[in-house]
């Protein structure tokens, strides 16, 4: 009831984004019916990510009354955690950079694509993705 009315955009995933429009998400479809009940709390731009999809992991922004698909196949890679926070950064710089909203997502969507596509593996169990793949 306070940050969702001051932001200018949210970004979260399908678990997230089922909890905020009290409903189930399984498809696109969904997706879309998601932030349009959403959208009742915020004047936001919402990118539902949707890394938890079953064969894709493509990634919805509503941005004013546009709908814009950002797809990219799933990447069998386990390897996955931080992706949130690391997307929502990368946004976060490239509107400090003075990107829109459009290609803040968009060049954040490619580069966190390129950070799990890396396939970096250390550690035991679910690991981080390599935020430096662009450097080695």
């Amino acid at each position: 009831s306070k940050l969702l009315p001051i932001a200018d955009i949210i970004t979260p995933n399908i678990l997230e984004a089922q909890k905020l429009a009290n409903m189930e998400i399984k498809c696109k479809d969904d997706m879309i019916k998601a932030a349009n009940m959403i959208r009742q709390y915020t004047d936001a731009s919402i990118l539902i990510k949707g890394g938890h999809l079953e064969e894709t992991a493509d990634d919805l922004l509503c941005c004013k009354s546009e709908n814009i698909w950002f797809n990219k196949e799933r990447i069998n890679n386990s390897n996955t955690h931080g992706t949130g926070c690391t997307l929502s950064s990368s946004i976060c710089s490239n509107l400090a950079k003075g990107m829109d909203i459009i290609d803040a997502v968009r060049c954040a969507k490619e580069y966190v694509y390129g950070a799990i596509k890396d396939g970096m593996d250390i550690g035991k169990g679910n690991g981080p993705l390599n935020h430096m793949y662009q450097y080695v």
